[in-house]
């Protein structure tokens, strides 16, 4: 049966706490870790008030008046999703651009019983950009965020599973959720659920739910990758937002481990070599190589190909040109300055590793730089004038206040 909290056991987000705690699921992290990631479905009751992050008034406006273009937008009906060319058009006088949202078309198929799908939130919404890197910064894992707009009495998907873990925070309206347990356990990204199709229907047909529950305004459900759901809005109008985590695994890690490895082999003019004419690759070269092989793997260090792909899975905080090059040209000793957020960061001798590229380093710039990781406000004269113009005009600083 499925874990729950509700404000009765717990007095709601505490002084201090991180997201998890504070607004989805009143677990600290180390208990989150331990008896939840990954593990079981988790359904929190009244878990926030979410009205500062997302709200139907912010559909409204993303679809009718930010010139959203596809893929920030799809549109699902009786589990099927519709051609983009049905719901877009050119943007009018100054503007070839044939592919933004039509409003008009999007209110049609609404109206018609289509689920609208806002994708990426977490680049086109600033409170939710807000969130998801928090969360993301507390987790440790890449997230993203989609919001679900679904009309009354009616369901978006099929019964399915998705390779990543999700937190589904309702927002308006109300949607029942039918859960299963996995069919595929811990699936990945290239395991999708498309590939257990008659697995899956025949779960959800005539397996018992492991929960069968209404959300609610203030409600968030967790749900890790595998675990089988459908959701159908009920009375009204329902919105809610899916931050989908996009978690690193042992298998990736292998597969950096691997590349590595085979790198390593390829400088190595003996691994080169063809093999012999007219014959297939003999047991004792097959148990030379494995062996080699073998040798790579254990001395190779993934850690920079690993994290090269982590700080690629994000995007680092906003930056905004004017107000950077505004900063540069008054830049002065008192000049408060901050690291850019969302970097993730990582000094490895005198290289410093962003999501913004790398920078050597001089040798008596790696002790400032080190105590900039940590992301407290300072002064350019505490840096260095050169060091900090030099680190601004790479994005990694910004301007602070104080």
């Amino acid at each position: 049966m499925s874990m729950a909290r509700t404000e009765a056991q717990d007095s709601g987000a505490r002084q201090g706490a991180g997201i998890l705690e504070s607004r989805l699921t009143r677990l600290g992290r180390e208990e989150f870790a331990r008896d939840v990631w990954g593990r079981t479905a988790v359904l929190t009751r009244g878990a926030s008030d979410f009205s500062d992050v997302f709200s139907p008034a912010a559909v409204d406006e993303l679809i009718s008046r930010r010139g959203l273009r596809t893929p920030f937008l799809r549109v699902a009906k009786d589990g099927s999703t519709l051609p983009e060319s049905s719901f877009t058009a050119p943007a009018g006088v100054g503007a070839t651009v044939a592919d933004q949202l039509d409003d008009t078309a999007l209110w049609r198929a609404f109206e018609d019983g289509a689920t609208l799908v806002l994708q990426a939130l977490h680049r086109t919404w600033e409170p939710v950009a807000e969130l998801v890197s928090a969360l993301g910064t507390e987790l440790g894992h890449p997230v993203q965020a989609n919001a679900y707009i679904t009309p009354s009495q009616n369901r978006g998907f099929d019964a399915h599973y998705d390779v990543h873990d999700v937190f589904v925070l309702q927002i308006a309206g109300s949607k029942r959720w039918v859960v299963h347990e996995p069919v595929v356990p811990d699936p990945l990204r290239d395991q999708p659920w498309t590939g257990h199709r008659a697995a899956v229907a025949e779960r959800a047909a005539h397996v018992a739910p492991h929960l069968d529950t209404m959300l609610r305004p203030g409600d968030v459900l967790y749900l890790p990758r595998g675990w089988l759901h459908s959701a159908r809005a009920q009375g009204e109008v329902s919105v809610h937002l899916t931050l989908g985590i996009h978690v690193r695994t042992r298998y990736a890690l292998a597969e950096h481990l691997m590349r590595a490895a085979l790198a390593e082999l390829a400088a190595d003019p003996s691994m080169r070599r063809s093999l012999p004419l007219g014959t297939d690759a003999p047991d004792v070269l097959t148990d030379l190589v494995r062996e080699r092989l073998l040798a790579a793997v254990a001395d190779a260090d993934p850690a920079p190909l690993f994290h090269r792909a982590h700080r690629s899975a994000a995007r680092p905080a906003p930056l905004g040109p004017l107000a950077q090059l505004a900063a540069l040209h008054r830049l002065g000793p008192a000049s408060p300055i901050r690291l850019r957020e969302a970097l993730a960061p990582r000094l490895d001798g005198a290289r410093l590793f962003t999501r913004v590229g790398y920078l050597d380093l001089p040798a008596d710039d790696v002790a400032p730089v080190a105590r900039l990781l940590d992301g407290r406000v300072r002064t350019a004269g505490d840096l260095g004038l050169p060091l900090a113009g030099r680190l601004l005009r790479a994005g990694v600083l910004v301007p602070a206040d104080r």
